[in-house]
C-alpha cells in the first residue's frame, strides 16, 4: 500500500487533504468564518498536507491509514449518538 501512495502522489495528495478538511470541519470548525479567512485556512491546511505528504512518502509514515481510522472512530461516536438520541426519544 505504501509503494502505491508512493507511486500516486497527486491522489495521495488529493486524499490528504480532504481527509484533514472534512477532520477540520466536523471538529475544529465551530462557525462559519468570513470567505478571506476561511481561504488563509484552507490555504494553510494545503501547506499541512503538503507536509503530510512528504511524511507519508518520504519518511514512510501511515498518514492516510491515521485519518482514515480518526474518520472511522468519528463515525462510531456520530452513530452512538444517533443511538442515544433515538433511544431518548423513545423514553
Amino acid at each position: 500500500m505504501t509503494e502505491w501512495f508512493r507511486e500516486h502522489l497527486w491522489i495521495t495528495y488529493l486524499l490528504i487533504f480532504v481527509l484533514i478538511s472534512y477532520v477540520y470541519n466536523k471538529v475544529f470548525r465551530t462557525r462559519r468564518l468570513p470567505v478571506l479567512k476561511a481561504a488563509v485556512i484552507y490555504l494553510l491546511l494545503a501547506a499541512g498536507a503538503f507536509i503530510l505528504l512528504l511524511f507519508q512518502v518520504d519518511v514512510g509514515l501511515p498518514i492516510v491509514p491515521s485519518l482514515a481510522i480518526a474518520l472511522f472512530l468519528m463515525l462510531i461516536v456520530r452513530v452512538r449518538y444517533w443511538i442515544q438520541a433515538k433511544s431518548g426519544r423513545k423514553s
